[in-house]
């Protein structure tokens, strides 16, 4: 392996660390309000937004999802419907003769 090559990993390596480092402390920050209070002074002001308060909250907008499933609209008829009546078809295979072109039977 190369100079170069073992470099570029441990770059990746220090980065997946930092960003990991940095993820675990913004979640103990979210579940501690007295730690992140001494990181921020404003900390319990309505108007706050930091990376705490998104995981916190669990979204970026703090206004409630709509529903998903509204409620039932009565559907209103102005027509009748008309009565269904059957008719007879006849089966298309029985005049088709489909076993008139089978290969001979041995006899």
């Amino acid at each position: 392996m190369s100079t170069f090559a073992r470099s570029k990993e441990c770059n990746r390596v220090f980065i997946a660390t930092f960003i990991s480092a940095a993820f675990f402390w913004t979640l103990l920050l979210s579940v501690s309000p007295q730690l992140h209070a001494r990181i921020h002074a404003d900390s319990n002001r309505g108007d706050h937004t930091c990376a705490v308060t998104l995981i916190t909250t669990g979204s970026y907008d703090h206004a409630a999802h709509p529903p998903l499933v509204r409620a039932p609209q009565p559907s209103v008829q102005f027509t009748k419907i008309a009565a269904l009546s059957s008719t007879w078809v006849q089966p298309l295979f029985l005049s088709a003769h489909i076993f008139a072109h089978a290969p001979p039977a041995r006899g």
